[in-house]
């Protein structure tokens, strides 16, 4: 797990592109706390950077930028989990390896089956590899967006990096993104492929951009498969099938050469990576969690019913108000973009760090893929609420609650609407107000946004896995884990995510996957090992007491950060009377606290 960046530019001098790769990788350093390395290519106009976090083969044969055979360089962020079998076809077929790394996998890979490889990798990934033969850079992300990967592209100029403060930092005056705010405020965080940057842009998730460099323009294509047609499967098979495919899954997320743990929050997935890596690893299994003073928050109890169960080495940390209060700049100067998810994942990431640890497995995704949201529960609402006329459903906006008020974002033809419905934040007339932008623009905005088309053949409980899985969790979750993490040099892992597991599950009949008890295909395939106290229990996020703590945050609740803005003021005292969620007034604060240090 590392960062990268790199240039390709005929605009620049040798000079210019060496200290501008520099300033981008230094930027990132903290998520490459264990090395730095350049490539420079005067010939080519490039400059490939890159700051490790080394988990594989940690001697100096990882170094990055890594070349193959004199032809080919890579800078690589991630984890390849099947590089042990590639390795071995590959050494079939007489290809030599000098490290024990998955980055020369990934360069040998390339070299017996071109771009038709970057399909045989598991893991998550995000790499720019140079083929000097071809004169041709490619720019690749793994299926499922575990990692990011930015990218801005000008008159004959590429840039790229792992983080949008890389772009930044090479150019003090590159220019924001207007229209940042307007889907901030409106989704609660920017959705892919928009960032603060104008022109800086997320490369989508399973596909891979090729540079041509005689020609000097770029293209972007798909090796990721479609979305899988149903198969005919019982619920027995299907229960066999989960639990093989989460096993395989786990015991391949476990490959590492240095310190591994899991984050165990006491709720059913950390719970069940807890006790799956018990039986995948002969070694003691490190848990880490984080509680609370406050009772109502905290999950401990359950948190040692597992630890128990498998005697793990136990991490267990009490976050108070003071350490929120205490780290809440440096929370935000951690930010690479903007967030109102990212303080919990800040937290522990800290405390696995400072226990040792180089990498955690997480359980994000097991929720979007087996129904463990309140959301999936709203598909037949949304269903007969559209068929109301379109003049009612925009008149929502009107509505005294904000839960209601979003029933107007069911009017838009886009689907996106129907995600907005679920997890919008403001309505266009309250957004307009606190930018001052015209509503209709907004609308045009929103109405507008770039979605797949896969959604469209979907319905029911299948719809709301693609929203959930593809908009929050693709923007929210995994975005604000990979910049948390790496600001405390962690890499997280996630094993629900795994190609293999999410394709296996992606095909199973809804009848099996989704049923009126959240996760229960999960839950009685693991029956023997997961105790019934843990999954018979209310669900309850990994959340912190935010709306307790803001309330003595001083900077949320100084007016005059909200630049007199009456529509801000206004949900200000509303959230001191506890009729407004934290997050919607720490979204209203971000934009313009943001704005004031821009």
């Amino acid at each position: 797990m590392c960062r990268i960046a790199g240039i390709i530019s005929q605009k620049l001098n040798t000079k210019e592109t060496e200290m501008g790769i520099q300033r981008m990788c230094d930027a990132m350093h903290k998520g490459g706390p264990d090395g730095k390395g350049y490539l420079l290519l005067p010939h080519l106009n490039l400059a490939f950077g890159h700051r490790r976090l080394s988990l594989i083969d940690l001697s100096e044969n990882g170094k990055q930028p890594m070349p193959y055979q004199n032809e080919l360089w890579i800078t690589f962020n991630g984890e390849i989990y099947n590089y042990p079998a590639l390795k071995e076809d590959l050494m079939a077929k007489g290809f030599i390896f000098n490290s024990g790394t998955d980055t020369e996998v990934i360069l040998a890979g390339y070299q017996a089956y071109g771009t038709g490889f970057f399909k045989k990798l598991r893991g998550m990934f995000a790499f720019a590899l140079l083929d000097q033969k071809t004169k041709q850079t490619f720019l690749v992300r793994d299926e499922q967006g575990i990692k990011p990967l930015y990218y801005a592209t000008k008159e004959k100029e590429l840039y790229f990096a792992s983080e949008v403060k890389a772009f930044k930092a090479f150019n003090t005056h590159w220019k924001d993104n207007s229209d940042w705010p307007v889907y901030f405020l409106s989704f609660g965080f920017i959705p892919e492929p928009y960032t603060t940057l104008e022109g800086v842009y997320n490369l989508p998730k399973g596909h891979f951009l090729t540079w041509d460099h005689q020609q000097q323009h770029f293209t972007i294509g798909k090796f990721a498969d479609n979305y899988p047609p149903e198969q005919e499967t019982t619920t027995l098979q299907a229960q066999s099938l989960t639990k093989t495919k989460l096993d395989q899954a786990v015991k391949r997320h476990l490959i590492a050469d240095a310190p591994i743990g899991v984050f165990l929050s006491g709720g059913i997935d950390s719970s069940l990576l807890s006790l799956i890596a018990n039986e995948q690893t002969p070694q003691t299994v490190n848990t880490v969690s984080i509680n609370f003073n406050e009772q109502e928050f905290s999950e401990q109890q359950y948190q040692k019913i597992i630890a128990k169960q498998i005697s793990s080495k136990h991490i267990s940390y009490t976050v108070t108000s003071h350490d929120f209060e205490t780290n809440m700049e440096q929370i935000f100067a951690d930010m690479d973009q903007p967030s109102n998810d990212g303080v919990n994942s800040w937290f522990v990431n800290k405390v696995a760090q400072e226990n040792g640890l180089k990498a955690v497995l997480s359980g994000i995704g097991a929720d979007e893929l087996f129904g463990g949201y309140p959301s999936f529960k709203r598909h037949q609402l949304i269903r007969k609420l559209k068929k109301a006329p379109r003049f009612l459903l925009k008149g929502a906006k009107y509505l005294p609650s904000d839960k209601l008020k979003r029933i107007s974002f069911l009017a838009y033809k886009n689907p996106i609407g129907e995600y907005l419905f679920l997890r919008g934040f403001y309505t266009p007339n309250v957004v307009g107000k606190l930018l001052q932008v015209p509503e209709n623009k907004i609308e045009e905005l929103l109405a507008s946004y770039p979605l797949g088309k896969e959604v469209e053949k979907l319905s029911a409980e299948d719809r709301i896995s693609w929203f959930e899985t593809n908009i929050y969790m693709q923007n929210q979750l995994l975005k604000d884990t990979d910049y948390m993490s790496m600001a405390h040099g962690i890499e997280v892992r996630v094993p629900f995510l795994d190609q293999d597991l999410v394709a296996a599950t992606l095909a199973l009949p809804k009848h099996t996957r989704f049923t009126a008890q959240p996760k229960s295909l999960l839950i009685s395939a693991y029956r023997t090992l997961l105790p019934e106290a843990i999954w018979n229990r209310p669900k309850k996020g990994f959340t912190f007491p935010f709306q307790h703590w803001f309330k003595s945050y001083q900077p949320m609740q100084n007016q005059a950060h909200y630049q007199q803005n009456d529509q801000a003021l206004a949900l200000l005292k509303q959230f001191k009377r506890n009729k407004l969620h934290w997050s919607k007034l720490f979204a209203v604060y971000q934009v313009f606290h943001h704005a004031k240090k821009a």
